[in-house]
């Protein structure tokens, strides 16, 4: 990722950190996030999306219908 301007930075740093804070696993929690936003779910009977994080840098899944 190439960064153009110290606005540019401070936008990727700024959901870098909501990202590592609220929607990653923690070890100390399970591998669970500190913000859930579903319960777990098994994949086989699942229909997944995933949204793409810091352009492309890094992938969130979610169920959907």
């Amino acid at each position: 990722m190439l960064i153009f301007s110290e606005r540019h930075l401070r936008t990727v740093l700024a959901e870098y950190v909501q990202l590592y804070n609220r929607h990653r696993p923690h070890r100390s929690l399970h591998q669970r996030p500190p913000d859930p936003r579903s319960e777990v779910i098994s994949l086989d009977q699942a229909h997944v999306a995933r949204r793409q994080v810091l352009g492309g840098l890094i992938n969130e899944y979610s169920q959907v219908a």
